[in-house]
């Protein structure tokens, strides 16, 4: 019997029908839709009809999650008796977690005799969901809490986190871009292609012209970094933010060029991180040999 828990947060991107399968608690994000709270389920449906909605011009706002909040899940996660490894997103894509470390620190104290390892992942999106899916399949493989614990440390910043923006005007709103760069931008056709470095960070890498210029150039990119490790059966992770058929185009090229690889996971970008990117995004996560630009 399992003598420890792996949770997580719905930022982790991951289905709602995963989590349910491999008994992975998670606490949701909130945000508001034209005003209204909702709380972030990580159902697929739910995240379709954000993004078609989005595309209407439905107003769409994220909140980060109070410290009380957390003590209250890691409070009911500690109950059971079990130790708990906690994986959110990268500290600086969100001041949640810093309050996951206060909260922590607080529950730590009633249970004593219990472990609560919270992880700096530096990964957001599903990159934090390929941490999370890696991490569980080696507790059901019955490694260790420190085994797993040892295991993400030292790969945590083995995952490559690739994106492909179509409207700079999300990223204004969020303040990676200025005014006067997204309407340049969106008068040239610019679409930025983006990762994250090690830091955690969500930086802008390269500025094509036209969509199938980013495309083309999150494929060279991923290709480029799968050339450096062994693909054979790795698993990898593709979301879209209500672009299906153009992400069903990067896996094929990937599959194309490296038949050994693994099932791509293909699935909705969450709501979270799809409130700052917009509709349209493309986003790739897969094991490398370290993060670079391209």
């Amino acid at each position: 019997m399992r003598d420890y828990i792996i949770a997580t947060s719905s930022t982790c991107d991951l289905p709602r029908t995963w989590l349910d399968e491999h008994q992975i608690p998670f606490i949701a994000y909130t945000y508001t839709l034209n005003g209204e709270l909702q709380e972030d389920d990580c159902r697929e449906e739910h995240r379709q009809a954000i993004y078609e909605g989005m595309r209407r011009g439905d107003d769409l706002k994220t909140s980060m999650i109070n410290q009380f909040l957390y003590e209250e899940f890691f409070r009911g996660l500690l109950q059971g008796g079990k130790n708990v490894l906690f994986l959110d997103m990268a500290e600086k894509m969100s001041s949640s977690y810093q309050n996951s470390l206060r909260a922590a620190e607080t529950v730590r104290a009633e249970f004593p005799e219990q472990t609560l390892y919270v992880m700096d992942t530096r990964c957001i999106s599903g990159g934090l969901g390929l941490l999370v899916a890696e991490s569980v399949k080696r507790m059901e493989a019955g490694a260790s809490l420190e085994e797993v614990i040892a295991w993400g440390e030292e790969n945590k910043l083995k995952i490559a986190h690739r994106f492909s923006v179509d409207d700079l005007n999300y990223l204004k709103r969020g303040g990676r871009v200025s005014n006067a760069s997204a309407l340049v931008g969106s008068l040239l056709n610019i679409k930025p292609v983006l990762y994250v470095p090690d830091a955690g960070t969500l930086d802008v890498v390269k500025k094509a012209r036209g969509r199938k210029a980013a495309m083309t150039a999150m494929r060279d990119a991923i290709l480029h970094d799968l050339s450096e490790v062994d693909v054979t059966g790795q698993e990898m992770l593709f979301l879209h933010a209500d672009c299906y058929d153009d992400i069903c185009w990067l896996r094929d090229e990937v599959k194309k060029a490296h038949p050994e690889v693994g099932e791509i996971h293909i699935s909705s970008l969450g709501v979270v991180i799809g409130a700052h990117v917009g509709p349209g995004l493309l986003t790739c996560f897969y094991r490398c040999n370290g993060r670079r630009p391209s």
